[in-house]
């Protein structure tokens, strides 16, 4: 049996567009998932997710190379006989059928036993929380139960590979981040490989094993959700996940994995860990994440540390973001309040001096393209 639940090779989709020309939806994209993994294709609007999803599925076939599920190379394959199954974000559930006839729908188009459905049916039931829900139409369910059904009606076939297109995206906040613990424990206890596609990064960092950040229809990076947040290979990357600051330069020097910029703006130099291909004399981004700078009301380092002014404070409960300014550059600082006060004076204020530092270790510079 293979270790590989999916591969793409070198997989290029083509759409005509109406002026006669040719758009590419998917650009020359490898990749491979691991049987047993909760894989994430992550990306904004029209960066090429979906249609890779729909190409594993079967709705789609790629103008130009092959998928394989499980070893075997699907070519021209008819979702209906693909081992695999999806779940959408609209539920596409069967109005007229109650959640039994629903869930079970496929097992009869397979002509399975009665009494193996019955049981089947159940199974999934306890799987997703419905049990006792099974005579129940879906305008009798809530938004949050409905998508438990459809996972219901799609687990029961037991695919080898389970393919879910935003499935949380039409459910509220609060729901929807219930669900999300819900799948990833559902995942785990079946075994089953999810390929899940999202454009919430929050939602790829709490449930993935591993996530592909994709932009205009290519692979920018593969790794698990700390790879992609803590070291992005690229600026998108950097600035798609999570919030950065980024300061613009020129490289001054690089020894081994860390550089040195050269930052106009703040006349002074910053050392950090290189992240991707940076090389002496080019533009660089220097990136750096809110809640990973020092923040102080004076200056205790000597390396990459810069005095600014307090411009603006929001208090959020858990953090204070606060906006810095330093020599006309705007930084965010995310300040965890560790101590419950309702003392002004124990938070920063509108136009305090204060003094940023930026740890080295925590300072990505990246080419700035």
């Amino acid at each position: 049996m293979s270790k590989i639940a999916v591969e793409l090779q070198d997989i290029v989709k083509q759409f005509p567009t109406p002026e006669g020309g040719e758009v590419f939806a998917v650009n020359h994209v490898s990749l491979r998932i691991q049987n047993g993994e909760f894989f994430s294709m992550l990306g904004s609007s029209g960066c090429g997710k979906t249609t890779s999803l729909r190409m594993i599925a079967g709705f789609e076939w790629p103008t130009k190379g092959e998928i394989l599920i499980a070893g075997i190379p699907q070519g021209h394959t008819p979702p209906f006989q693909r081992p695999v199954n999806t779940v959408f974000q609209s539920y596409a559930l069967f109005q007229h059928m109650n959640v039994f006839q629903n869930i079970s729908f496929g097992l009869e188009m397979d002509h399975v036993k009665k009494d193996e459905i019955k049981e089947r049916v159940g199974k999934s039931l306890e799987m997703v929380q419905l049990k006792g829900m099974d005579k129940r139409f879906p305008r009798q369910l809530s938004g949050g139960q409905q998508q438990r059904v459809a996972l219901a009606r799609a687990i029961v076939k037991t695919p080898k590979v389970l393919l879910l297109d935003e499935p949380l995206g039409a459910l509220d906040l609060k729901l929807r981040k219930e669900m999300q613990l819900e799948l990833k424990a559902l995942q785990q206890q079946l075994g089953i490989t999810f390929v899940y596609v999202t454009h919430d990064q929050e939602e790829a960092l709490t449930m993935s094993d591993r996530i592909a950040v994709m932009s205009h229809g290519e692979v920018l990076q593969i790794g698990t959700p700390v790879e992609i947040y803590e070291r992005p290979n690229c600026k998108f990357v950097a600035d798609f996940i999570g919030t950065s600051n980024f300061l613009h330069g020129v490289v001054k020097s690089v020894d081994r994995d860390k550089a040195v910029v050269f930052i106009k703006e703040f006349n002074a130099e910053v050392s950090g860990l290189i992240s991707g291909n940076v090389t002496a004399g080019e533009n660089a981004a220097v990136s750096i994440r809110p809640e990973k700078i020092r923040l102080a009301s004076q200056s205790t380092f000597n390396q990459n540390s810069f005095e600014g002014t307090v411009s603006s404070t929001t208090y959020i409960g858990s953090d204070t973001h606060v906006y810095v300014d330093v020599n006309g550059n705007r930084i965010k600082v995310w300040e965890q309040n560790k101590i419950s006060s309702l003392d002004p004076k124990a938070y920063y204020s509108v136009g305090q001096k204060v003094w940023l530092t930026l740890f080295q270790e925590n300072t990505l510079i990246m080419a700035d393209n």
